[in-house]
């Protein structure tokens, strides 16, 4: 899932970070200028390092002792309005689940068709409307994330969803507000894209929103990503249904709020946490669903595929479904890699926020004349990683996993690995759900590279090694290529051009995102656009020009300006 990566971190004990971005802050109001025919300027958000005293610092831990043991009451918003059913739900803190930060409810099935009537009367009027006056109100919510409510939205990620300060900041900051300002740039030059036109003939391209309306389905590890799923078909001129996760609604709201107080009509998004067979049921069985947007998990994404296939006959149109799945992503190490730089990214890539990221690298393959040393430092640098409260410890590397649910399915991964004669584990694996859903980062070695663990998504702070004979690494990206059915990230780590390169032909549907000696997470909006195929999705890329595309249903217009001729051709004279 998702597109992450900073400019400058903070320094943790582990490893000095690389520059991400430098990208200088924009200029004020509005984060852009207008040139060339309505082109847009705009830049990667600059990452905040929240020093100690630092001004943003201050702000944040202010923003988090006021949420401090607070329950937020959000109900759902459609039609303009507040909501409340009676099925009441609580998200909990993954690290102190003994704190409900959030009291909302769930939409029914008639709440959630009035959801679409609402969205549908308003969607006439909003894909009228200018792009350039769409894309105003997403410049401004980038203002406002990227100034005075950057804090609040950090602190309910950080809360909500157990992520560090710097896990935060690159996604419900950054990577959010460069959703909103690249996605807005892209839609005024998508504008400038027009046809040929040859005389006494002019040609127009009208960039419509699709007719109906879009459902946007979020998840939990990446705040961003539910503002951009919500966001991106609304800048088109599309109306949304937008289902955030249970474990999410905390900072999903707040994303909601600021869009609607940048000016978005409250139509144009309902927002309606909901029972997810319920959504999934009710939006495609109406005749005007016309789109998905979709980030969670494979089973999820082939069920409401399966469902729009069934009712298919009834929809006025041929529906858009973008989705993206996880992976089960590798760092495949050559004999000529740089050791330190294979440790260093591996730590990063299989262990921030607790490998929750569907980027996360969850299966390694080092030769057998490299791996004492790098299980000697993996082992040594796992010695420094603290897991505990993000916001009472800002040395916490991660936290708790997100729920009840995901830590059982991690914890059954690691009793596999237990009584499994073809797993090892090296470091690690500790569970403890007593006060938060805590796991220690783990490291297993396997002797079957087959073996289940290094095939299905875990989801979870669990690392699994194969270590082969270097000669054979040939195979092995063959294996790599062949072992699991997803298709997301993938790094490669050699210093010898020739085996890069051989890597690159073999892994070459491996992988959407694809790192050479750097590690599989971080990808960045416009840099790196974010998005695989396999198991992993549609492969629709957030985060570039062509995903807004996908949000769009074209319209040609010939305008001829001289009278017509007889209709006979020359050939018949």
């Amino acid at each position: 899932m998702p597109l992450r990566l900073p400019l400058r971190l903070p320094r943790p004990p582990l490893l000095p970070l690389p520059p991400r971005r430098g990208a200088p802050p924009r200029p004020r109001p509005g984060g852009l200028r207008w040139h060339h025919q309505a082109a847009v300027e705009v830049a990667n958000e600059p990452i905040l390092e929240f020093r100690p005293g630092s001004p943003e610092r201050q702000a944040l831990q202010k923003a988090l002792n006021d949420l401090k043991d607070k329950t937020e009451e959000i109900p759902c918003v459609v039609g303009g309005e507040e909501v409340w059913t009676a099925d009441l739900q609580y998200q909990v803190s993954p690290f102190k689940h003994s704190h409900k930060v959030a009291k909302y409810c769930y939409a029914d099935k008639n709440l959630l068709n009035k959801a679409i009537n609402a969205a549908l009367a308003a969607r006439k009027e909003w894909d009228l409307r200018p792009v350039q006056d769409r894309a105003q109100i997403f410049f401004k919510a980038a203002d406002m994330l990227s100034g005075p409510r950057r804090a609040e939205v950090l602190a309910k990620t950080m809360i909500g969803q157990a992520k560090t300060v710097i896990q935060a900041e690159i996604d419900a900051a950054a990577e959010l507000i460069d959703f909103f300002r690249f996605n807005a740039k892209y839609a005024v030059e998508l504008e400038q894209e027009q046809p040929l036109s040859v005389p006494p003939s002019t040609n127009s391209m009208v960039y419509r929103g699709l007719e109906g309306f879009v459902a946007a389905v979020s998840p939990f590890n990446f705040t961003a990503i539910g503002g951009n799923l919500a966001g991106a078909p609304a800048l088109m001129g599309n109306v949304i249904l937008w289902k955030p996760s249970d474990t999410a609604v905390l900072s999903s709201y707040a994303v909601y709020k600021i869009l609607l107080e940048a000016g978005l009509p409250p139509n144009v998004i309902q927002f309606v946490p909901a029972q997810g067979p319920v959504f999934g049921s009710t939006v495609t069985a109406s005749e005007h669903f016309c789109g998905l947007n979709f980030t969670g998990s494979v089973p999820t994404f082939k069920h409401l595929w399966k469902q729009v296939s069934e009712n298919l006959d009834r929809y006025r149109t041929f529906p858009r479904l973008a989705g993206e799945c996880g992976g089960k992503n590798f760092h495949f190490v050559h004999a000529s890699a740089d050791v330190p730089s294979v440790v260093s990214g591996t730590v990063r890539a299989a262990f921030e926020y607790g490998g929750q990221k569907c980027s996360a690298c969850s299966r390694l393959y080092a030769p057998a004349s490299l791996w004492p040393r790098i299980k000697g430092l993996l082992l040594e640098e796992l010695q420094k990683i603290k897991v505990g409260d993000p916001v009472e410890d800002f040395q916490t590397f991660f936290s708790a996993v997100i729920d009840q649910k995901s830590f059982g399915r991690i914890q059954k991964w690691i009793r596999h690995a237990e009584t499994s004669p073809n797993l090892s584990i090296l470091a690690g694996g500790k569970c403890d759900d007593t006060v938060g859903y805590f796991v220690q980062p783990c490291i297993i070695e396997t002797q079957d590279p087959r073996d289940p663990i290094m095939q299905e998504e875990i989801f979870g702070p669990v690392l699994t090694v194969y270590v082969y004979p270097e000669k054979q690494y040939q195979d092995v990206l063959r294996l790599i290529d062949g072992t699991s059915p997803y298709g997301l990230t993938g790094a490669v780590f050699a210093q010898d051009k020739a085996v890069v390169e051989e890597a690159r032909r073999l892994l070459r549907n491996a992988a959407g995102n694809f790192y050479i000696n750097d590690k599989s997470t971080g990808s960045v909006v416009a840099q790196q656009p974010f998005g695989g195929s396999r198991a992993s999705g549609t492969n629709d890329k957030p985060g570039s020009p062509h995903y807004i595309l996908r949000w769009t249903s074209p319209l040609a217009v010939k305008e001829t300006h001289a009278p017509l001729g007889g209709w006979m051709y020359p050939y018949m004279q």
